[in-house]
């Protein structure tokens, strides 16, 4: 994307966050049927996953709940247009948060807050950040657009006291700022290659998962809570449900660990399954030997 292209998304974004949320979330839905018909290697994705994820389904059912998953992230999508330009207050108004969300201020520990790959992923920053008082930090992936970068990382920066550690720099960083007092929000559920990872049953299929969440909760000797957005239909809002902290989580057994969170997501994916990332290729490592699963 050429820098006239990104300062005219990025415009849009501007003027979309001045619009009732209503009226973003049906612009979303209309954007994600485009976007159903036209990412064809996305939608094939897709329904390669709900297809090993939930094989005993049928394929028009599998079939519904993929165009039902484009709507939602087409609104993801447009929806982020709030997350950059709208005030503080008008995001509270807008987000209904539920659970144990100042858990961090009630424990002696660091907290590591669990972010699964809902579609609506980009709200629960913003929601722990403005509900609770920890500093937070987390990995971010450098944008190959160097202007589209810049927006991004001042985007997530804008509430709170945050600190962006860049992947390539690996987790010293990340490790630093826990020391120094910072909850660490992370992503869990993404198949980043073998390294740190062990093959994982997700849905009865062997997912390529990371070890280091575990890893890092033991050796930083972290609470470990999990937190889901779910967008709410029509313009109704966002919903992020802080849920406890994990018990008995790091166990020691890092694999372990691993295998009790898949069967943890899975259950939260089962209560709303269209909103599931599903158009990452979540099983695109293989066991040695083993073929791709999903078509070349």
């Amino acid at each position: 994307m050429g820098k006239l292209a990104t300062y005219a998304l990025i415009g849009l974004l501007w003027l979309l966050h001045w619009l009732p949320l209503r009226w973003v979330a049906a612009l979303g839905w209309g954007l994600g049927g485009v976007l159903h018909r036209l990412a064809g290697s996305r939608r094939r994705v897709a329904l390669r996953n709900v297809e090993l994820c939930f094989p005993e389904m049928p394929l028009p059912q599998r079939e519904a709940l993929v165009r039902e998953h484009f709507g939602w992230l087409g609104r993801s999508l447009l929806e982020r247009g709030f997350l950059w330009y709208s005030s503080p207050q008008r995001l509270q108004r807008m987000m209904k948060v539920e659970g144990n969300m100042r858990l961090s201020e009630r424990v002696d520990r660091p907290v590591m807050w669990l972010m699964p790959h809902f579609v609506g992923l980009d709200w629960v920053a913003p929601a722990i950040m403005l509900n609770q008082s920890k500093h937070g930090c987390s990995i971010y992936q450098r944008q190959s657009n160097a202007t589209f970068d810049v927006a991004l990382r001042r985007a997530r920066s804008r509430f709170g006291t945050t600190k962006l550690a860049d992947r390539h720099e690996g987790v010293r960083s990340i490790l630093r700022y826990i020391r120094d007092g910072y909850g660490f929000l992370n992503l869990p559920d993404m198949d980043f290659g073998p390294k740190d990872s062990a093959f994982v049953p997700f849905f009865g299929v062997q997912a390529n998962t990371l070890l280091a969440p575990a890893k890092i909760a033991q050796t930083m000797k972290m609470v470990v809570q999990p937190v889901v957005v779910t967008m709410l239909p029509k313009g109704q809002g966002i919903r992020v449900m802080a849920y406890d902290a994990l018990e008995h989580y790091p166990s020691g057994d890092l694999e372990a660990d691993a295998r009790r969170f898949n069967e943890w997501l899975e259950a939260r994916i089962l209560e709303n399954p269209a909103q599931y990332f599903w158009v990452h290729k979540r099983f695109k490592t293989r066991p040695p030997g083993e073929p791709s699963l999903y078509q070349r």
